[in-house]
């Protein structure tokens, strides 16, 4: 059995330099959007203070509620996709797809 180093260290590269680049952006985008949402919740809390608004926050709460339901349930069709995908990846063998594993906690640790 002959094994191609060059095709495995390339796998391991290419899913070593994916891994981290995707995992510190992730994480970039998760804060970013967090303080998006945390500003526009002060907003609104500001303005609740200042009677400008009235808010009903036993309903903001329900519906948030709601939301997280939902997307919970997305999620769970989104893993019945996946199932779909994983098979092309695992093609790609193991160097890739582990490179880019630990990469990627990596990247998004640094992120």
């Amino acid at each position: 059995m002959s094994f191609d180093l060059a095709m495995i260290g390339t796998s391991i590269g290419f899913g070593g330099i994916a891994g981290f680049l995707i995992g510190y952006a992730v994480k970039k985008a998760i804060k970013i959007m967090l303080i998006i949402i945390g500003l526009f919740f002060a907003a609104l809390a500001y303005l609740n203070y200042q009677g400008i608004l009235t808010i009903n926050w036993d309903k903001l709460g329900s519906t948030a509620t709601g939301a997280t339901t939902g997307l919970g349930n997305a999620t769970g069709h989104v893993a019945g996709i996946s199932d779909q995908v994983a098979p092309t990846l695992i093609n790609f063998g193991i160097p890739l797809t582990g490179s880019f594993a630990a990469a990627f906690v990596l990247g998004f640790m640094k992120g």
